[in-house]
């Protein structure tokens, strides 16, 4: 497939918009919510769930499940290394965990339920289960599936509040973490396949060269896009990706915000990208943020639709 050369309708301009400020009454309603709900499931209070420890113990003990590394659960809870290192110690002296070293890894510690521990979460379900049944019971069956909804809604702008995005070098790990993960996704998803050969370099997307994005929950990278230099004024949006756990909460459109902005940095006037024709929700994504559909600026395989978007802000 040869590139096109007629010239390409020019979409209307779009300013990059810088993030809304928080108003007063927002933080205040969201306080206010916190405390209330905090105070209503008695996470301040030293006996949770009427068991005879605090709410960070009891917390501990849920998180840790089957077993997994005091390192995992340090960014999994943002918890500081010695508070949960004193928190681990205490359970242990308990009888509820076991800590071990792996012979793999003698930097790791490791965090497993005793018997008496495995009891004590079950324990602790149940008391939660019907503490949550009892508040929910005062109300009607259509207000408990609008509690239920609203939950739901909360959760996910938590998850998406809470995720951070962060500029790496594109040699990073977890850039090619990221991009390893975003290959395995569209080969399974392309009837072609994809070689990943057709992956951005490094230097591409790094420095002057362009931009290398990667979102993080609890430590964990969950989301990446890169930007790389087409031509003088502009840039192309490669390898927009979410991670499966983290899709349908706006996270994409998070990671395209922080690509046209590093590319308004970049003196771009014009940001240009393709996709794939069974990519139909990154196309939608795409036209709903303002990228309108032109010919075909460059030959690539797995291109079957182009899309640009004018850039104003640039300096």
């Amino acid at each position: 497939m040869e590139p096109v050369t007629e010239p390409t309708p020019a979409p209307a301009q779009t300013r990059v918009p810088a993030p809304a400020p928080v108003s007063a009454e927002d933080v205040a309603a969201f306080r206010h919510f916190n405390r209330y709900f905090t105070r209503r499931i008695g996470a301040l209070d030293d006996h949770y769930l009427g068991q005879d420890r605090p709410l960070g113990e009891a917390r501990l003990l849920f998180e840790i499940g089957d077993g997994v590394s005091l390192r995992e659960l340090r960014g999994r809870l943002a918890l500081d290394a010695g508070y949960l290192s004193r928190m681990a110690k205490s359970l242990e002296a308990q009888g509820l965990v076991r800590l071990t070293v792996p012979p793999h890894d003698t930097r790791l510690r490791l965090i497993e339920l005793t018997d008496a521990g495995r009891v004590e979460v079950k324990e602790q379900h149940r008391r939660a289960n019907a503490l949550a049944a009892g508040l929910l019971a005062t109300l009607t069956a259509p207000q408990r599936t609008e509690l239920t909804d609203a939950l739901a809604t909360t959760r996910r702008l938590l998850r998406l509040a809470g995720i951070t995005i962060t500029l790496v070098d594109g040699a990073a790990e977890d850039a090619r973490a990221c991009l390893d993960a975003y290959a395995a996704d569209i080969d399974a998803r392309f009837p072609e396949g994809f070689d990943k050969t057709d992956l951005v370099r490094p230097e591409e997307v790094t420095g002057d060269a362009g931009a290398f994005f990667v979102a993080y929950e609890e430590g964990r990278p969950v989301a990446c896009g890169a930007l790389r230099t087409l031509e003088p004024g502009v840039g192309e949006i490669r390898h927009v990706w979410v991670h499966p756990d983290a899709r349908r909460l706006g996270l994409a459109r998070r990671i395209l915000a922080e690509l046209e902005l590093a590319a308004v940095e970049h003196d771009f006037t014009v940001v240009r990208l393709d996709t794939h024709a069974a990519l139909t929700e990154a196309q939608a994504m795409y036209r709903a943020c303002g990228y309108a559909e032109i010919p075909a600026y460059v030959d690539h395989v797995y291109a079957d639709h182009w899309f640009e978007k004018r850039l104003d802000g640039a300096r």
